[in-house]
């Protein structure tokens, strides 16, 4: 086993990866103030973000699911990963050299896990198929991609390669890398034959690399070149432990910025036609591999899209049966989108590639703009298959026609619609349709299915800012209506963000001092990490650490992230939130004293009377001093 990574390596590697260059890569990133960021939250379904970032302290944390961590904890949650695989792939990215505390620098792969390396092999698969592009053997590839416009440039540009039509090509080169004939099969590059050696899974295919949304080769798309293959047109890899093909799109890798910067995303049926539009310049283009478009793939490009009001999907579908099918299927989904969702309908049943080879790249690009909206689409399409000529197929259309338009989330669009549609059918009462959609539209919210937010281009309800959580899973709970719990919540939150602005007053304050217990289970493990005026480039990191469990370490994120709630963070602000804890724990135990006090009665020994009533002299002496002097009074 390659042993334990070197502390100091882990180190080096969460102080070199920017956390919010991490997360920007599955998800888009907006300014939520106070120096964090914001986006929709990839561990669970929201329609408003949630999800915050703070690069300054290289956490995360989501409001609504109380997922966070660092970039390590990021990454090991989204990608499933071990801790060594994390670490090793951001090492890896970082150009780091890890250290095992067992066995010195890296001295084998033993140790690595099992994801990282079928991510390797893969790695080093495109490699190996690209390199073959340029042989002899695979001039029937190069053809291919010539007759459909893709020169040199293009294949290299999306890493388009050549496997080789023997049996052990790849094997035999993969072996040669160090990895066993166990990852081969696991990889799906390799599938095993009748001698029960492996041989190559794609044999004499063009072959095209695809890659999650962080960039990593999870999978292959092999193409078909000669009459005497037998298999079928496209063969993908199998589903593997790091391939599922119902959460990958193909392009998104180099599509997924533009989208996020555009708020568009254009969903074409396969790889070429996503090279051909991004040539085209459509570089938002993106394809599905091997699947229908489904609700896995909704979610990553809502993530990148972040619903807001103007974002859109435009799906591109052949003219003909099979076409129509598809977008009418894309429709049924629709409503899952929060953005205006279109289809453009190649002509003459060309698809995009075959559109930029017959008319240039000035198509493929009007081809998007020219698209309609799905809805009206599905609209048409529904009318098309009714008799208008008589009061009965009008009727029948109507009926099959109306719930569609009523469950267009934004009323004003609907309305529109319901107009539109009237004017499809032929009937001149345009209200009679308007009031019918409104009715099955009341029907619907009455029967619990409110439509879940507005979109598709219109305006939407303000978006809520996110609200901390009441308690974190499993604690006691908080009233952060209580000027209490409120107050030592800032305070807590100062000690984490900005520890400089409380120390060393903070690290005086009794465990006590926060009533609330989740508050004062965080200020122990401040504490136990060395306290605040200790702050370090691993300060968190140690606080964390010192948590007792996942709950107080989930809560430490959690305050760690959320926004101080001042204009301005100064000494000031800090000294006031200092001052009112403090001042409310010597109000408590005043309040004490004095009923200590009373159960003791004039009867009481002297001394003990003395004692006590000299602490409550000390303690209304010490809170009188804090009301007049504030933080010079500590």
């Amino acid at each position: 086993m390659a042993g334990r990574i070197n502390d100091d390596d882990v180190k080096a590697v969460r102080d070199a990866v920017p956390i919010d260059a991490v997360v920007s890569e599955y998800l888009q990133l907006r300014n939520a103030g106070g120096g964090n960021l914001k986006g929709l939250c990839p561990f669970h379904d929201e329609k408003s973000p949630s999800f915050q970032v703070s690069p300054s302290k290289g956490f995360y944390h989501c409001f609504g699911c109380q997922a966070g961590g660092d970039t390590l904890d990021f990454i090991m949650k989204i990608d499933h990963l071990s801790f060594s695989e994390a670490v090793e792939r951001l090492a890896g990215q970082a150009g780091i050299t890890l250290r095992y505390e067992e066995g010195g620098y890296t001295a084998g792969t033993s140790g690595r896990g099992e994801r990282i390396r079928l991510v390797e092999a893969h790695k080093a698969a495109a490699l190996f198929y690209a390199d073959q592009l340029g042989g002899a053997e695979a001039e029937i590839g190069r053809r291919f991609l010539a007759e459909r416009g893709f020169d040199q440039a293009a294949a290299t540009h999306f890493g388009v390669g050549y496997s080789p039509a023997g049996w052990d090509h790849l094997t035999r080169f993969l072996r040669g890398k160090g990895f066993s004939d166990k990852e081969l099969i696991l990889s799906g590059l390799a599938q095993d034959s009748r001698s029960g050696k492996p041989i190559d899974r794609f044999r004499g295919r063009l072959m095209w690399p695809i890659r999650d949304i962080s960039g990593e080769v999870v999978g292959f798309g092999a193409r078909k070149l000669r009459d005497d293959d037998n298999g079928p047109k496209y063969l993908n890899t199998p589903e593997t432990a790091i391939y599922k093909k119902s959460q990958v799109l193909y392009g998104i890798d180099l599509a997924k910025k533009e989208i996020a910067k555009t708020s568009r995303a254009v969903v074409v049926e396969g790889y070429t036609d996503v090279m051909a539009c991004h040539l085209a310049g459509v570089t938002t283009a993106i394809a599905t591999c091997g699947t229908a478009f489904g609700g896995d793939h909704i979610k990553i490009l809502r993530r990148l899209l972040m619903d807001n009001a103007t974002a859109e999907v435009i799906f591109t579908f052949d003219g003909d049966a099979a076409g129509q099918k598809a977008a009418l299927r894309a429709f049924e989904d629709d409503q899952k989108f929060a953005a205006e969702t279109s289809i453009a309908i190649t002509p003459g049943g060309m698809d995009p590639c075959d559109l930029r080879l017959a008319q240039g790249d000035e198509a493929v690009s009007g081809l998007v703009e020219s698209r309609t909206p799905l809805f009206e689409f599905a609209l048409r399409h529904i009318v098309a298959r009714h008799n208008l000529e008589n009061p009965a197929g009008r009727a029948a259309a109507l009926d099959e026609a109306a719930p569609v338009v009523a469950n267009i989330k934004n009323i004003a669009i609907q309305h529109e619609s319901a107009v539109q549609l009237a004017g499809m059918l032929g009937i001149r009462d345009e209200q009679f349709v308007v009031k019918r959609v409104a009715q099955l539209a009341r029907w619907a919210r009455e029967r619990g299915r409110q439509p879940e937010q507005q979109g598709r281009g219109g305006s939407r309800a303000p978006e809520p800012a996110p609200a901390p959580r009441a308690a974190p899973p499993g604690g006691p709970a908080l009233n952060l209506r209580s000027p209490a719990h409120r107050t030592e919540r800032e305070l807590l939150k100062l000690a984490l963000q900005r520890p400089a602005l409380v120390s060393p007053a903070f690290d005086a304050y009794g465990i006590d001092e926060f009533t609330a217990p989740p508050y004062a289970a965080v200020r122990q493990a401040i504490q136990d990490a060395g306290g605040a005026a200790q702050d370090s480039d691993d300060y968190l990191i140690r606080v964390r650490e010192a948590a007792p469990n996942d709950t107080v370490r989930a809560l430490v994120t959690e305050l760690a992230v959320e926004a101080i709630h001042a204009k301005t963070v100064d000494e000031v602000y800090a000294g006031v939130q200092l001052v009112q804890v403090r001042l409310r724990a010597v109000d408590r135990r005043v309040h004490e004293i004095q009923g200590t006090l009373s159960r003791l009665g004039p009867q009481a020994p002297p001394e003990q009377l003395a004692a006590v009533q000299e602490e409550l002299w000390v303690l209304q002496q010490y809170g009188r001093r804090l009301r007049n002097r504030g933080a010079e009074g500590l």
